[in-house]
């Protein structure tokens, strides 16, 4: 049974939200559109509301029925398209009655439809950049759904204050473009000044802010499930808006199909690591099935954020890069954002263009033009251009009276002291260049600081020789891609002057940009040496004609292929490739707050039921307990590792029961073992891994292999010693029958990097040894060949079988990879008859995780719990050797020398 009362923020954000108003959506969004009445849904299948709704505690949401397996019946798919703003202008009539709405033709998220299969339906969630009264906000809301597909989320003002200027502007977009707030006095970009003084830290984390970026998302979310169909519609989260709102959906509806994508830079691990919440929102993020980036850059800074704070690694398989996470796997897609093909060759059609173009030929007749178009923030480096201008000019005086730059700066969203400064410092070097280099109707910097029309940028991007762009961090930036398109011009254009003949374009652009790698022709730059980017705008413009046409030939060909709906249609297509086993696994959703995430499982994995093995226990008559250790009856990140007194007395009860063969299967030295469990006298004991074997303490250790040459161990002790020395915090783990390096204590990055080049390194130093070289979980291990619990576990119960006490009770417990190889033998004793018929076989992991076993329980103590169960079903008053006199007979067997030709045979794991 899932209520709304899962979605306190209290939960979530730990803050007090009272000032902010009820976290359920009081206040001014209770006299709203959805306050008195819901929108009607849209659904794609017959069901009832109450399906989706949830809100009364005492009615059960089937959408969240978390053990449910049956496949979706999907009829027509559709996909919930969620940003912070809708893409379309909103209007007052000038009549002051009403509203007039269209479509704005410049959004991104309205041209992604192009890339979205025709029978897939797009509905739109997002604010409007509008301020509709209360009263008004009903019908509003039914014209946009009716009319635009489109569903409009209204933030009271104090809240969209804090949530945009406030936590967005003021806090993630400065990070995610490598700013950090060293000093409180120093105000963030981009922040209007009415915000600034109103919020404290003035630019360092404000917890408040942060409550109210999450309630901000619980807004979008509540709106999101008034219209979703959650089996059948993929939802799609776009930028750093709105990055907590998987987290709200996930726990709403745990199959249901979430990808989003990022539009601005994502920082490197020791920039993004300084925020407060940093593992709030990654966490949150991985609650989506697809993220996806616009460079591998931004999506290796990701990936090393989740290794180095949640120690997640991920995997490359058949070219798509996944993190696995709790059973599912999160994919990561790399995939630039392009531009509107059709949008800007129509714009190249228009006749406004040509007389503007007439016009513009007609000012710079005889001059080179190099352009640059830039939004007026800290970030576009537009002040680093004009100095790299200025150095040109003075380094090549052929170009003085020859060369122009023409500076399209769009009006500046925010406000600021440091943005003031910029302005100041470009104000300041425009006159100083006109002065210094202008001549009469000449002057070298043309700077405009006003809106500039689509058609009248085109005809700047047309005319201009060369596009510089300078910024010193940007996500993506697509003038250079608009220039490239412009110059070629529109199809059937040929008759223009301007552009008949052979095409040609340069670019100059900084490293720092997403579109930077897509433009292997481009000129690069860092936009900080000034003397480097004066140098290349001089190449740029001095360029042979036919290299500039080559250059624009290979640039033409990629910008025109991947344009913006190749990009949608990509993702789409990786989202629907990610979530296509969602219906046929089963969910468990797990923890509070940012915290909770979905573990998915196969549907036959299940939680161990303490009555069932209990009463398997009772019936039985010959039993085999296979023990693993750390993370098994000790915790795993436990400092003393030495068995609890409890854990002793629960091992001899068992053992006590002539009925009972109880192991303990460790990866773990002898000694060590041999002396924690020095109170357990019938304890039998596989150690390191089954290479050495005893069935009592009073019996003594044998070796399960015929390998007792450890001449290998010479070459591969130097090997470990040469990565030990180079990694700091590693360490090599000497074994009698082993060689294990860790590398838990490292750098997380450095040291996964040197395990796996540690790896192949010893495969090919060992490549004619009798070893095996395998890695786990922060450790690199090489030992014999033929030694793994998976073997030893079927050697005890081959050596049961043989002795006439034939298992009819098998029970292994283990939580690492190592003891998968146990728990993959187990399942396969049945088919050779190592058991007794019917012998009710209990593998069990110990964590809800991908595993070979068939069970599972939550952590340790519920394993010492289930283990004390069934020592209270023990009877210990069956007090007879004849425990002591089956071992003493199994072991004078030699069961390691009589089992020789069955560790031939091929085992998995071994």
């Amino acid at each position: 049974m899932m209520s709304r009362s899962y979605t306190n923020l209290l939960d979530l954000a730990e803050g007090n939200f009272a000032a902010l108003g009820p976290a359920g959506g009081g206040g001014r969004r209770r006299q709203g559109s959805f306050g008195l009445r819901r929108m009607s849904r849209v659904m794609t299948v017959p069901g009832t509301l109450s399906e989706l709704d949830g809100e009364d505690e005492s009615e059960p949401a089937a959408t969240n029925s978390v053990a449910s397996d049956a496949p979706s019946s999907v009829s027509t798919d559709r996909i919930i398209v969620v940003s912070n703003q809708l893409p379309v202008v909103a209007r007052r009539r000038p009549d002051g009655r009403g509203w007039s709405f269209s479509w704005d033709d410049d959004s991104l998220l309205l041209q992604l439809r192009d890339g979205i299969p025709d029978e897939m339906e797009v509905l739109f969630v997002g604010s409007l950049r509008a301020d509709v009264p209360v009263a008004e906000q009903d019908e509003v809301s039914q014209a946009l759904l009716d009319r635009f597909r489109c569903v409009p989320v209204f933030l009271p003002d104090h809240l969209n204050d804090r949530f945009y200027h406030g936590f967005c502007k003021r806090q993630l977009w400065p990070l995610f473009h490598y700013m950090l707030p060293f000093a409180s006095s120093a105000s963030a970009a981009a922040t209007s000044s009415s915000v600034a003084t109103s919020l404290p830290g003035n630019g360092r984390f404000d917890r408040s802010a942060w409550e109210a970026y999450v309630l901000a998302n619980k807004f979008f979310f509540e709106k999101v499930v008034e219209v979703i169909n959650p089996e059948d519609d993929y939802v799609w989260v776009h930028d750093y808006h709105l990055m907590a709102l998987p987290t709200f959906l996930r726990r709403r509806f745990n199959r249901l199909r979430i990808g989003f994508f990022l539009h601005s830079p994502f920082p490197s691990s020791e920039i993004y690591r300084t925020l407060p919440v940093r593992e709030e929102i990654l966490k949150a993020l991985l609650n989506c099935d697809l993220i996806g980036f616009h460079t591998f850059d931004y999506a290796r800074h990701f990936l090393s954020c989740c290794s180095r704070m949640l120690g997640i690694e991920y995997q490359s398989k058949r070219g798509y890069i996944g993190l696995d996470y709790f059973g599912r796997t999160v994919g990561i897609k790399i995939m630039p954002v392009g531009i509107h093909m059709g949008q800007l060759q129509t714009g190249l059609r228009l006749p406004d263009r040509e007389w503007r173009l007439s016009e513009l030929q007609q000012q710079f007749q005889g001059k080179t033009v190099l352009l640059g178009v830039d939004d007026m923030d800290i970030f576009k480096g537009i002040n680093l251009k004009l100095l790299a201008f200025e150095n040109m000019l003075r380094t090549h005086p052929k170009w003085q009276g020859r060369a122009v730059l023409v500076q399209i700066a769009n009006p500046a969203r925010g406000k600021g002291k440091d943005l003031d400064a910029i302005q100041a410092e470009i104000e300041e070097s425009c006159q100083r260049i006109n002065r210094d280099f202008g001549q009469s109707g000449y002057s070298p910097v043309v700077f405009i600081d006003r809106d500039v029309s689509s058609v009248e940028k085109i005809a700047y991007y047309t005319i201009a020789e060369c596009v510089v762009v300078t910024a010193v961090r940007d996500g993506m930036n697509l003038t250079p891609y608009e220039y490239i398109v412009c110059r070629q011009g529109a199809p059937g254009s040929e008759s223009v002057p301007e552009v008949s003949g052979p095409k040609k374009s340069m670019l100059v652009v900084s490293e720092f940009i997403g579109c930077s790698p897509s433009l292997s022709g481009a000129i690069r730059i860092n936009p900080w040496n000034i003397e480097a980017t004066a140098e290349a705008m001089n190449e740029a413009i001095s360029m042979p004609e036919q290299e500039k046409q080559l250059r624009h030939e290979k640039h033409y060909r990629y910008v025109s292929s991947h344009d913006v709906a190749y990009w949608s249609k990509s993702f789409v297509q990786d989202l629907e490739r990610a979530c296509k086993d969602h219906f046929r696994r089963t969910c468990w959703g797990i923890g509070l707050g940012f915290g909770f995430r979905v573990v998915a499982l196969d549907p036959h994995f299940t939680k161990l039921n303490m009555d069932s093995i209990v009463n398997c226990y009772e019936m039985s008559e010959s039993r085999a307990i296979l023990l693993d250790h750390d993370g098994t009856l000790v915790p795993q990140n436990a400092i003393n590792k030495e068995p609890s007194t409890e854990v002793l007395g629960i091992i001899n009860t068992l053992c006590s029961d002539r009925r009972n063969i109880v192991f303990l299967v460790s990866g773990r030295d002898k000694d060590t073992l041999g002396k924690w469990f020095a109170s357990c006298p019938k304890l039998g004991i596989a150690a390191e891994h089954g290479y050495f074997l005893r069935w009592s303490r009073d019996e003594e250790w044998q070796t399960c292999t015929q390998a007792m040459d450890f001449g290998w161990m010479q070459m591969a002790k130097p090997v470990m010693n040469l990565y030990t020395e180079a990694t700091d915090g590693s360490f090599i783990e000497t074994k009698e029958s082993a060689l294990v390096w860790h590398h838990q204590d490292a750098d997380p990055g450095f040291g996964s990097s040197q395990a796996k080049e540690m790896l192949d390194h010893l495969e090919s130093v060992l490549a004619n040894e009798p070893v095996s070289v395998k890695s786990g979980q922060f450790i690199v291990e090489v030992k014999p060949q033929g030694v793994s619990k998976g073997v030893v576990a079927e050697r005890i119960l081959a050596s049961m079988k043989d002795r006439g006490k034939q298992a009819d009770f098998v029970l292994c417990i283990g939580d690492d990879r190592s003891d998968e190889d146990m728990f993959e033998n187990i399942a396969d004793i049945m088919k050779r008859n190592i058991v007794a018929p019917r012998t009710p076989l209990f593998a069990c992991t110990v964590g809800q995780k991908p595993s070979k076993a068939k069970f599972y329980l939550d952590d340790t103590s519920e394993v010492v719990t289930m283990l004390s169960a069934l020592a209270d079903a023990t009877e210990p008053e069956l007090e007879t050797d004849s425990a002591d006199e089956l071992a003493a007979s199994i072991s004078s067997l030699d069961i390691c020398d009589e089992q020789s030709e069955s560790s031939d045979r091929p085992i998995g794991g071994s």
